[in-house]
């Protein structure tokens, strides 16, 4: 939070200011002395914003918090184990006085004044000769504000407009070029707040989006009318588009100078044909972004209460596809080591083959009696939980008339999720 005027001043040249609001400026500090006295959390929270500004820091406190003597034990800064002595801020350029003592600031502030070194105070912003804004930090733009004596204002203000040019719902077009590309987008489980700030930013300075049906829909209500959407839906046993033709489109667009963001439900990369669309935007050479996303497997359980680990229960989750049945020659699972596995299992794209899966992790050992949860539509409007075992799975599924998409998790997990549930 910023640190703004709340009392009176102690020094004149403070006070003969006192009126006038503060001259923000970007300070340059990489290799250059920046001194801070005191190592509490002040000092802790403004460390992090000063190593990344490269400056050169030293810290003089008997004491510090353990987070600001893991940066001295790494070499990040210089610890000065003793009080503040006079002189410590020769050749300084910057300095932040936050001690509890407030002697100690005021000698500090006093020195820093003489020297004409830049000087923010902790305990009493008024007397200090600057101040520290709240700032954030969005693609290379940094925020920063200022808002007199309302730090919370301040706060406010940054985080509105940082979270404004993540999602893109603050517009601030780049003046600059923008270089011709492919984004293969994860949007997440479908929950349209899911999807991560970088990919829904992404998605709103694109020029095309092709999209998956299990791609966060509401969002493409937002976009642009400018902005190309086509219909990339693999609607499973319907209608689909060939990857051929998805990935003809991807660099069509693409060596048009088009700026393309391929919006993919879950992540790009798990089961998502991410890969294949990398390989083949690479082969043509078009620059190509992975923005990661948040794969189903284990969000859809997480958001109707499942844990796909839990001490004590189970120490590890499988994800598998279940869109080759058992026994099929293409199949590359191991059924009958996955039955032996403790674990969570967790099948995408198994409805239709569900009984057939069952049946296989039955025979092979796995507990007929073991739990089984089929969500549907998770995260969705239409989200609906089915609970069965091994051994009645297939009968629930059909009698529930259970349909794509959704997750299936079969493990003893299940049954804490339904004791966690209302």
């Amino acid at each position: 939070m910023s640190e703004s005027p709340t009392g009176p001043a102690s020094h004149a040249p403070a006070q003969a200011g006192a009126d006038h609001p503060a001259y923000p400026v970007g300070l340059r500090l990489s290799g250059r002395r920046v001194v801070i006295v005191g190592g509490g959390t002040v000092a802790q929270r403004r460390l992090p914003a000063l190593l990344a500004a490269g400056a050169d820091v030293v810290v003089v406190s008997p004491a510090v918090t353990p987070s600001v003597e893991a940066m001295a034990d790494a070499g990040e800064v210089t610890w000065e184990r003793r009080p503040y002595a006079p002189g410590d801020l020769a050749e300084a350029w910057y300095a932040l006085v936050a001690t509890d003592d407030p002697a100690t600031n005021t000698a500090a502030s006093a020195e820093a004044e003489e020297r004409r070194v830049w000087c923010v105070r902790s305990d009493e912003a008024a007397a200090a000769t600057a101040w520290t804004p709240a700032t954030g930090h969005s693609e290379g733009v940094t925020v920063a504000v200022l808002t007199g004596n309302d730090p919370r204002r301040s706060a406010a203000v940054r985080d509105a407009v940082v979270e404004g040019l993540h999602d893109g719902t603050l517009s601030a077009p780049r003046h600059r070029a923008r270089h011709a590309g492919v984004a293969l987008v994860g949007g997440g489980p479908g929950d349209p707040d899911l999807i991560t700030v970088r990919g829904r930013r992404l998605l709103a300075e694109a020029d095309v989006v092709v999209a998956d049906r299990l791609g966060p829909r509401d969002l493409l209500a937002e976009l642009p009318p400018h902005v190309e959407v086509i219909d990339a839906a693999k609607i499973p046993y319907g209608r689909a588009m060939a990857q051929e033709a998805i990935n003809d489109a991807l660099i069509e667009h693409a060596k048009a100078g088009k700026s393309v963001v391929r919006l993919k439900g879950g992540d790009p990369f798990v089961f998502g044909r991410g890969m294949e669309e990398a390989e083949q935007l690479a082969e043509a050479g078009i620059p190509v972004t992975v923005v990661p996303g948040i794969t189903s497997a284990v969000s859809v359980p997480a958001a109707v209460g499942i844990p796909v680990t839990h001490r004590g229960v189970a120490h590890e989750f499988t994800v598998l596809s279940g869109h080759v049945a058992p026994g099929d020659p293409s199949s590359l699972v191991d059924w009958e080591a996955l039955a032996r596995l403790g674990g969570t299992l967790v099948l995408l794209m198994a409805v239709e083959r569900i009984g057939a899966i069952a049946e296989t992790l039955v025979r092979y050992g796995r507990d007929a009696a073991t739990p089984v949860a089929i969500v549907q539509e998770g995260t969705m409007a239409g989200e609906r939980r089915v609970d069965a075992t091994l051994a009645t799975v297939a009968e629930r599924a059909a009698a529930e008339a259970v349909r794509p998409p959704a997750v299936v998790v079969i493990g003893d997990v299940v049954s804490l999720g339904a004791r966690s549930r209302p």
